[in-house]
């Protein structure tokens, strides 16, 4: 192909534009300063989460394990299957990376879909308040909506002081992280 015929249909100019989009796309994706505040949200919806996970996907603190789980959100809840199991691993898996600041915005969006998806299907017709009382047959979704304004914040700001994200960020682009 000759030099003309390369820059007319972008073989020559098209490549480094798209390297440089990823370098820019995963830089905003973990970009983050050494702040305490996205760190004590991340480590807080991990603690949150991490047990509600075990519960799904191993059965632990009295949970039902992964095909308890697949059963339930199918049969009762009426999610298709790959939700399901998409539930089940968000719960599981989002919590770990939030520990260790890894993909803090993609684990924190998951948390997000799930609350989301949580309060519309379920929680919903409970009102809005816990039903601490036991006579509201459900729970509302005030949770829902304080995990969502946590995640908000894991979104806006990123993994935060001690992530990994920072420190992969730093390494991307020496200097920056602050």
């Amino acid at each position: 192909m000759s030099t003309r015929q390369e820059t007319i249909t972008g073989a020559s100019w098209m490549r480094p534009l798209r390297e440089r989009s990823a370098v820019a796309a995963a830089r905003a994706l973990i970009d983050t300063r050494r702040d305490p505040a996205p760190l004590v949200l991340r480590l807080t919806l991990a603690t949150i989460f991490f047990p509600h996970g075990a519960q799904k996907m191993l059965g632990w603190f009295g949970g039902p394990g992964f095909a308890g789980e697949v059963e339930l959100l199918t049969s009762a809840v009426g999610l298709p299957a790959v939700i399901a199991v998409l539930v089940i691993l968000i719960e599981f898996l989002a919590p770990l990376a939030l520990a260790v600041g890894l993909g803090s915005r993609l684990a924190a969006l998951g948390i997000a879909a799930v609350m989301v998806g949580a309060a519309l299907t379920v929680h919903l017709p409970f009102g809005f308040f816990m039903d601490w009382a036991g006579t509201q047959g459900g729970e509302g979704f005030e949770y829902h909506l304080l995990v969502l304004g946590m995640t908000l914040g894991v979104l806006l700001e990123g993994g935060g002081a001690f992530s990994l994200d920072r420190a992969l960020a730093a390494r991307i682009r020496p200097g920056r992280a602050s």
